[in-house]
């Protein structure tokens, strides 16, 4: 039977698993290829770099800085059930292992948000069974 995950009728396939598994044990996880060690995010079924199909699930530092950003007034759709309340930043953050996510960035007003901001990974429960990672200024600037 193959995994599948909902967040507000929205269907993650078999290969994304551990890294919800992941969240919800407050873990950022990224997919290590097992041939050649390179990092894959989203996770992927075969690897960009050697074309390997198996992969590990590494933890990331969860640290990295914001690429881009756009500040968001409307609310987001009722069925991904989370609590965001306009105006809210979507954000694209590139980790520390390299590789970029789309995320939320929170802790902060938005008018604080800039690219290249050092941030860090938190965990936020939504309405369903999914942990979502989103991102807050570091405390630590190195």
């Amino acid at each position: 039977m193959a995994f599948t995950q909902h967040l507000g009728g929205l269907r993650f396939s078999s290969r994304w698993k551990g890294f919800w598994d992941g969240t919800a044990e407050g873990r950022f996880l990224l997919q290590s290829c097992k041939a050649c060690g390179s990092i894959a995010y989203p996770p992927k079924l075969i690897c960009s770099k050697c074309g390997a199909d198996e992969f590990e699930w590494t933890p990331s530092k969860g640290k990295g800085k914001v690429y881009t950003f756009s500040v968001v007034y409307e609310y987001p759709p009722p069925r991904l059930q989370v609590d965001l309340t306009p105006p809210y930043v979507v954000a694209i953050v590139e980790l520390e292992e390299g590789v970029r996510v789309m995320t939320n960035i929170v802790g902060c007003p938005p008018s604080e948000v800039r690219c290249d901001m050092p941030v860090e990974v938190v965990f936020h429960q939504t309405g369903s069974e999914i942990v979502l990672p989103w991102f807050r200024p570091s405390e630590s600037t190195a």
